[in-house]
């Protein structure tokens, strides 16, 4: 494996023995892959994904514009499914991401939505 994925393995590690989701206060985790972003709400209690987000959804591919924008958008989507769920609070789990770019993007996209970490 290339050193910066075991780099960013061990740094994810390092965050998941910190934190965990339950079904009231879920974790948001986001992957970031070069093109596109991912965004789900999970429950680590009974191992179960609430809900999900990404920039393939049919709605954010539409939009024009930076993928730091687009990752916004995401935040704000995420945080409309959560609230539809009754979810008013999260635990962000930025995957061994910097807190940088379009990690940050998603995370101010969900606060603007009225998600709370």
């Amino acid at each position: 494996m290339d050193a910066k994925v075991l780099r960013r393995q061990k740094i994810r590690y390092r965050i998941r023995k910190n934190i965990a989701g339950s079904n009231q206060k879920p974790r948001l985790s986001v992957f970031r892959s070069n093109n596109d972003i991912y965004v789900q709400l999970i429950d680590d209690n009974n191992g179960k994904t609430l809900a999900a987000a990404s920039t393939k959804d049919k709605d954010i591919t539409a939009q024009k514009g930076t993928k730091i924008e687009k990752s916004k958008l995401v935040g704000a989507t995420i945080a409309r499914k959560a609230s539809e769920l009754g979810i008013s609070t999260a635990v962000f789990d930025r995957s061994g991401y910097l807190y940088h770019g379009r990690v940050k993007a998603v995370a101010d996209g969900a606060r603007e939505g009225g998600l709370q970490f």
